[in-house]
């Protein structure tokens, strides 16, 4: 016997005839016109090779051969139904989903210590599989890839496949070491420029925000070091002379907060926004969708 002809709308076909014992009813209980009903029925006996019912005073009598099918196939299909209602409800309280979330340096330290703490709480059968990137295109990546279902950092290039959402956003600050001697006066733009600066660029790339801003009014500042991971600006500033413009969360996250004096800029700069990105494919999952609705309601302010 030919497995591979019989689908899914002839085991239905059955099993709704194994109910009715009628062609007609069994047509009206899946919504399929008596011919239809027929047509599969007579595709069935050919595929299994028995007459399956039979017809009688009483109605459509099953063969032997259709009695052994009936249970596996009632069951298979009442499997089928249950897996497609769970994919349309989402328990977190129950679940034991694993979700793939990746994060650039700074969410890593903001967001991901009070998802695990509200997690805890609210659903503490889901796991996470944590990864991290760092140009922020890399999160188109990873949500292309199926390697992240969710990827929270700067704004990627904008895709139509890549779908985002605001999650909080940064104030710069001024960072030196607390005895250093600008801090003695007011840190203004002569004073800003006069001293030489620490650029953390994940992309290597020694024209930042400050720089762009500071070209816009004619001025230029001295780079003396570059870094890629913003973590490390903290340690190296409250062991230099150097200040850096960094965001403000990093200052308590990074441990050296009680060694760093920190000043406002002495010009504006628009704070930096971060967002959770995932894949369109992806948007109207339940589980999904509700981690998407969970992070976003993370306290991440202060």
């Amino acid at each position: 016997m030919d497995l591979h002809g019989i689908d899914l709308n002839l085991m239905v076909a059955f099993d709704a005839l194994m109910k009715e014992r009628s062609v007609t009813r069994a047509g009206i209980r899946i919504g399929r016109t008596q011919p239809a009903m027929s047509a599969a029925l007579s595709r069935l006996r050919g595929l299994l090779n028995d007459e399956l019912f039979i017809r009688s005073p009483a109605g459509l009598q099953p063969t032997p051969r259709a009695l052994d099918l009936a249970e596996p196939i009632g069951h298979a299909l009442a499997e089928i139904q249950r897996t497609l209602e769970f994919t349309q409800t989402f328990d977190p309280t129950t679940s034991t989903a694993t979700f793939s979330i990746a994060l650039s340096d700074h969410p890593t330290f903001k967001v991901l210590p009070v998802l695990l703490d509200a997690l805890r709480q609210k659903a503490p059968g889901i796991t996470l599989r944590i990864g991290n990137f760092t140009a922020r295109d890399d999160a188109i990546t990873l949500l292309d890839a199926g390697e992240a279902d969710l990827t929270i950092g700067v704004s990627p290039t904008a895709s139509g496949r890549i779908l985002t959402r605001p999650l909080f956003s940064e104030d710069f600050v001024c960072v030196l070491r607390r005895d250093h001697p600008a801090t003695k006066a007011p840190l203004d733009l002569a004073a800003f420029l006069s001293l030489s600066h620490l650029l953390v660029s994940p992309e290597n790339d020694r024209f930042g925000l400050v720089d762009a801003a500071l070209a816009k009014m004619g001025h230029k500042r001295r780079l003396a070091v570059t870094l890629p991971t913003m973590y490390a600006a903290p340690l190296v500033i409250a062991r230099s002379d150097l200040i850096a413009t960094l965001m403000a969360g990093v200052i308590p996250a990074s441990g050296q907060a009680d060694a760093l004096a920190i000043r406002p800029l002495p010009f504006d700069l628009d704070p930096i926004g971060f967002t959770m990105s995932w894949h369109r494919r992806n948007d109207v999952h339940p589980a999904q969708r509700w981690l998407r609705d969970f992070v976003s309601g993370l306290p991440l302010d202060g």
